[in-house]
């Protein structure tokens, strides 16, 4: 495939973004039944949450062996296989008869989403050459964010006619999504003229994945994980779990109003999305994740101010812009990093956010039970200013990928 300078992105990336939609579609759809469904087994509120984070704990603990995957049996396989297996999981978990084998089974589920994440993240980088890889990520993304929006609206209705039915439908998105993968991607190979990034340390790559010592070696890598930590803390985290209570508890609004903020944080990401990936591919990787960051950081510490409903507004929004940078920024050095040769180092960049994701959380939730809401918004706002300092330290004269003409893939 021909990618040329108008700005055309791989056939691949397109394919991508759709499964994108169709899997968050999906995710969105089966979300608001799986309380309801667990409840069903007559266990306490405790077992609840615990179906619910059992798939995220899966999914962080069995991403570095999906980035194994990816490098010894390639992408295509690894994507279709992982959509399989939630598939799988997710159809059996509607037909479950009892708590524990629904709680295994959710478990499953999660191994298969840390598998196809790092695929098609893999591929995802490995397709797009340098010069286009953040707005690839930004397409990539929207997918995400498009099927996120879309897909709770349905799966409360859904689940209002049966708690089991949205579980069957999940389950029938996701084999079109495998099937897709498998007849539409195809497993590139990384272009043998592109370098590993000059920030990298340590010999040259050679034919293979890169190492993950030599990843660790560069500040551009340890940047965007620190950035990619503080999305799943506060995107994928305290956004979903905290922000509800504040709401409610501390402004004295209905949960309508916490709907209405986290809509706004979400259309202004999908606003931002259209622009972020050619701000990153253009100005440079470095100056978009920092005014990310930045963006990020302030819209956090508003919220550890005096509680109002339209800082709160303001807050969402502008936390918004800053994701639809931090979605597309990171992404782009680690591709950049790894010229395009994915597999574990994509896997632990994945990790940092589910790890965000799953400690943003708790450790909020308990700053929150112990001292004040503004104190756990302040500890969030501390988690971002992290990734903005690794920003500052990566070399400007870190490469800023040139246009090409063409590029085959």
């Amino acid at each position: 495939m021909r990618v040329g300078t108008r700005g055309d992105l791989p056939r691949e990336v397109k394919v991508l973004a759709v499964i994108a939609f169709v899997v968050a579609l999906g995710f969105g759809i089966v979300a608001p039944a799986i309380p309801l469904f667990a409840r069903s087994f007559g266990v306490g509120t405790t077992a609840v949450g615990l179906a619910v984070s059992a798939f995220a704990f899966f999914r962080f603990v069995s991403a570095f062996s999906g980035g194994t995957l990816v490098e010894r049996f390639g992408e295509r396989l690894v994507l279709a296989s992982g959509l399989v297996i939630v598939a799988v999981a997710t159809g059996a978990a509607g037909l479950a008869g009892s708590f524990p084998l629904f709680l295994g089974l959710r478990a499953a589920g999660g191994i298969g989403s840390a598998m196809f994440t790092v695929a098609a993240l893999s591929l995802l980088l490995r397709v797009a050459p340098p010069s286009h890889r953040g707005r690839a990520a930004a397409t990539w993304q929207g997918g995400f964010i498009l099927g996120g929006i879309a897909g709770p609206a349905f799966g409360g209705l859904l689940a209002e006619l049966s708690p089991r039915l949205p579980f069957f439908l999940y389950a029938g998105f996701l084999l079109v999504a495998g099937g897709v993968g498998m007849l539409l991607l195809r497993s590139a190979e990384p272009d043998p003229a592109e370098p590993p990034a000059a920030d990298t340390a340590g010999p040259d790559l050679g034919p293979g994945p890169m190492a993950l010592t030599t990843a660790f070696r560069s500040r551009a890598y340890l940047a965007a994980l620190l950035a990619n930590f503080g999305v799943g803390w506060v995107l994928f985290g305290v956004r979903n779990s905290l922000v509800p209570l504040y709401v409610t508890e501390e402004l004295g609004r209905t949960v309508a109003w916490a709907g209405a903020g986290l809509l706004a944080g979400s259309a202004a990401q999908a606003l931002g999305l259209l622009r972020s990936g050619r701000f990153v591919d253009g100005w440079g990787r470095r100056p978009s994740l920092i005014l990310g960051a930045v963006l990020g950081t302030a819209a956090m510490a508003i919220l550890v101010g005096p509680p109002a409903i339209v800082p709160f507004l303001g807050s969402m929004a502008v936390f918004g812009l800053a994701a639809s940078l931090l979605a597309s920024a990171p992404a782009a050095l680690v591709g950049d990093i790894s010229a395009g040769r994915g597999g574990r180092v994509v896997a632990v960049f994945q990790m940092s956010a589910d790890l965000g994701a799953i400690a943003g959380p708790l450790v909020a939730g308990w700053l929150t039970d112990v001292a004040s809401f503004q104190v756990a918004f302040a500890a969030s706002t501390a988690v971002l200013a992290a990734g903005l300092v690794g920003g500052l330290f990566i070399p400007r004269e870190a490469p800023r990928p040139a246009p090409v003409a063409a590029s085959r893939v």
